[in-house]
């Protein structure tokens, strides 16, 4: 019994250190982990450092109404914010080797799991889109970022991405894109995530959110306590802020519609994410759809427009970004999909990160088996810090702990039952700098 629940919740970690110095960025390296419950997982992760130099990105990414939209996110919008944060000279360069049909090189170096990103993607037409993204860029058409702001371009590459999908869902429903059955540019667009994505470059965090996943700081005081910093805010019925944006974008008549029951058009919780063309497209476009495509509507359990339906688009893709320059206190940064934020609060994890991370130092263990055995053994159970707050958050016995028992009989619970307890959880912990002595 143990030794399947540990390999279950180890099944998915990944850790990767960087080299010291400037190529770094400010991040020693990070941890990540993965636990579904849905069955297949709709939550992804993304890592890669950006060539040449271009900082680390990480991210993670929620999906809804199946996989397709976030894994489709996971593997394309890290090489949008690439073009998107580029040299224009660099884009020049990429665009002289595709039309002299050579070897592209490559804009990313990825960190991931063997298991991360598997399954086929149209990846001829992702290239062709994203190729159309730098060729506007060198034609002055898209908002110059040399020098200029990582902010403003992370907001246009991921506007310009969710573009891209609603454009090759429209193409595919047109007929110029192969295929008669559910292929994957509509199921794309059709299905949904969010998504939360650090840029980190020389000493600079920029963390760009949409939806409900969060990044919380965690900060070491003077006397060695904890605090945790929010980076991002929610986009959903719980932030005032996005109730008036959602308000305000719509005609006075729609206040009662547009947002019902904490949801929008009283059907969908996030305020902002990728897909989910069905609260973008025009009722037009969403009737054709329903009229030509009868097995896109069986596929994906319904597709006509929401009831209420009047002054489309009523989701946004438009990220929120946050600038935070990294400190000495800041030691790590939590990237996590709203599975573990449901479950834990931010100053609990914060807590338990730190922790963790002070009990892989010799220092640190002396310390925490002297304030408690029991947390002491839990630091050295697991390496992984993703791995660690998936185990309290699952296994939590109410009192800082874990529970052995109960954290072997959830994670036991069939994918239908589990889905009634927990959502499925991804989080990436990046370490900032070294914690105090």
């Amino acid at each position: 019994h143990k030794d399947k629940k540990k390999s279950q919740l180890q099944a998915n970690e990944y850790s990767h250190t960087l080299p010291r110095g400037p190529a770094s960025h400010g991040v020693l390296g990070f941890h990540s982990n993965l636990l579904p419950s849905n069955h297949p997982s709709e939550d992804r992760r993304s890592g890669a450092t950006c060539l040449p130099g271009g900082g680390l990105l990480l991210g993670v990414f929620d999906g809804h109404a199946g996989p397709a939209c976030a894994h489709a996110v996971s593997q394309r919008l890290f090489y949008y914010i690439a073009v998107a944060t580029l040299p224009l000279r660099t884009l020049a360069e990429l665009e002289q080797a595709v039309q002299e049909e050579r070897a592209v090189p490559p804009l990313l170096e990825w960190h991931k799991h063997p298991q991360d990103h598997s399954g086929s993607h149209s990846g001829q037409d992702a290239f062709h889109s994203l190729r159309a993204y730098w060729q506007l860029r060198l034609q002055g058409q898209v908002p110059v970022c040399d020098g200029g702001s990582i902010s403003s371009a992370l907001v246009d590459a991921f506007s310009r991405l969710d573009d891209d999908l609603s454009l090759e869902a429209q193409a595919h429903l047109r007929g110029s894109l192969p295929g008669r059955s559910l292929t994957c540019p509509l199921q794309v667009a059709l299905s949904g995530c969010t998504a939360c994505v650090v840029h980190v470059s020389q000493g600079v965090l920029h963390v760009a959110n949409l939806g409900d996943s969060r990044a919380v700081l965690g900060v070491q005081e003077a006397g060695g306590g904890w605090s945790a910093l929010s980076l991002t805010a929610d986009h959903n019925a719980q932030n005032p802020a996005e109730l008036r944006r959602v308000a305000g974008e719509h005609p006075a008549a729609e206040r009662r519609t547009a947002v019902r029951h904490g949801r929008l058009l009283g059907l969908l919780l996030p305020f902002r994410a990728f897909g989910d063309v069905r609260f973008k497209w025009s009722s037009e476009a969403l009737a054709h759809l329903c009229e030509t495509r009868p097995d896109v509507l069986a596929a994906v359990g319904g597709v006509r427009a929401p009831q209420n339906y009047l002054t489309p688009p009523y989701l946004s893709a438009r990220p929120e970004v946050t600038c935070h320059r990294i400190r000495a206190a800041d030691k790590f940064l939590v990237l996590a999909t709203d599975g573990l934020w449901e479950l834990m609060h931010r100053q609990t994890v914060v807590q338990l990160v730190g922790q963790h991370s002070a009990g892989v130092t010799l220092g640190g263990l002396q310390r925490l088996l002297l304030e408690r055995k029991g947390r002491a053994l839990a630091a050295l159970e697991d390496q992984n810090a993703a791995t660690h707050l998936l185990r309290h958050a699952v296994g939590d016995d109410g009192y800082g702990g874990v529970e052995p028992r109960r954290l072997a009989k959830m994670l036991s619970l069939p994918a239908d039952v589990a889905r009634m307890y927990r959502d499925d959880i991804t989080i990436t912990v990046i370490q900032l700098n070294e914690l105090h002595a």
